[in-house]
């Protein structure tokens, strides 16, 4: 169920604190499985699923915030300069003394000397966190690393292991909480295709089609835009994955892709459109991506595993590529949800390592075809239910829409 966009007393829609207890949860419980003292979160969506915090986007890269998640107990969030005020006095689910200074040592970009004093600070608060939750002498998982932290950390004698496992296999079920928010997010990006969809036309470029949707989004309370991808005409094959300063012209197709983040939780979604009018080809071009897409949202339900999903689809030369590495993103399948690639991955490449599906999945399955200068982008994202699964984006995708001149 779609709830409103708002707070209210009213009625109970988002438990957020039962949906906290539910991701610390999934981190220990696979802490305790990898056998890891603690997982240290630099990645920011990492950082958000592991405390609900977060800053702008700015942060991203720099190595500023990052956390700590012991096997037991509550986090520690190590937050930049007067953020860790903020954060004491309006993320009250983190205990007061577990929000500490952050800063870190911007990825060497002062003085070697400052850079040094930078690091041995960063370590040994980390270390103290680790000794404080008596996990010192246990492996710690690291998500996103540069070698000046990677040389720190080993040189105060903590042993250092891979926590992306780790966080992946506590993110890949949703529960309740988070389904509705992703629900929610696919919602917003519905709304904002019924808009967009009234500006295709002729004389207007894919920038400012991008431009009029990074709008949208910010104006209707999406927290965060990954991207937008807008192709149109003879840009659209080969699928180059992107946007440019093209001017669409009559008889163009236009596929779109919304990444856009609701509340922390992403959208991948993509649709295509024909400018004016439409000739035969490219709806047969778009009925064939169309029925692959559905083929493999029928073959989804718990038990299967992702290469069942993904064998559903056509082999990289019937989509006129060599082998399966060169036409990796056209047929695919990811999870979603604090970021917009997640576990499971479904793709052919990867067809000799399958994943089983499990009810509380999240993932988007997207399908592409072209010849000439046309090719035909759609994309669905499916939450998997008791039998099969439940697709939550619902702008329409059974037929070729064209955008007309009004």
């Amino acid at each position: 169920m779609t709830l409103g966009m708002m707070g209210t007393d009213t009625e109970l829609r988002i438990d957020f604190e039962k949906m906290r207890r539910y991701k610390l949860t999934r981190i220990q419980e696979q802490l305790a499985a990898y056998e890891l003292g603690a997982v240290l979160c630099f990645d920011p969506d990492n950082v958000r699923y592991a405390t609900s915090t977060g800053l702008g986007e700015w942060s991203r890269d720099k190595f500023v915030r990052w956390c700590v998640v012991p096997r037991e107990g509550d986090p520690y969030l190590f937050e930049i300069g007067s953020a860790q005020e903020v954060k004491r006095a309006l993320a009250p689910w983190i205990p007061s003394d577990h929000v500490r200074p952050g800063g870190g040592w911007l990825r060497g970009a002062s003085s070697p000397a400052v850079t040094a004093a930078a690091l041995q600070g960063t370590v040994g608060r980390i270390k103290q966190v680790l000794q404080e939750s008596h996990v010192a002498d246990m492996p710690l998982g690291v998500d996103v690393v540069d070698l000046f932290i990677v040389e720190g950390l080993k040189n105060a004698g903590l042993q250092v292991a891979n926590g992306w496992p780790v966080m992946w296999d506590a993110r890949i079920i949703k529960c309740k909480e988070e389904l509705a928010i992703i629900e929610a997010s696919a919602a917003l990006a519905d709304g904002c295709y019924a808009y967009i969809v009234d500006k295709i036309r002729p004389g207007i470029t894919e920038s400012e089609l991008v431009g009029e949707i990074y709008g949208w989004l910010f104006k209707h309370g999406c927290d965060r835009v990954s991207g937008v991808n807008c192709v149109s005409g003879p840009r659209s094959n080969p699928h180059p994955h992107d946007f440019s300063d093209r001017m669409i012209r009559p008889g163009d197709l236009v596929f779109i892709d919304i990444m856009s983040s609701y509340l922390g939780y992403n959208t991948c979604y993509y649709r295509t459109f024909a400018t004016t009018k439409a000739t035969q080809k490219q709806r047969d071009i778009y009925k064939r991506a169309y029925e692959w897409l559905q083929r493999s949202i029928e073959a989804v339900r718990p038990g299967v595993t992702t290469s069942d999903i993904a064998n559903v689809w056509p082999t990289a030369q019937e989509l006129g590529y060599t082998d399966e590495l060169s036409a990796l993103g056209l047929c695919v399948g990811h999870g979603i949800g604090v970021s917009i690639h997640e576990k499971p991955v479904i793709s052919r490449l990867f067809s000799g390592a399958p994943t089983p599906i499990q009810k509380g999945m999240h993932f988007a399955l997207e399908t592409y075809y072209g010849e000439g200068e046309d090719g035909a982008r759609i994309e669905e994202q499916v939450i998997v239910t008791d039998s099969g699964c439940k697709v939550i984006t619902q702008w329409p995708s059974d037929e070729l829409m064209v955008c007309s001149a009004r």
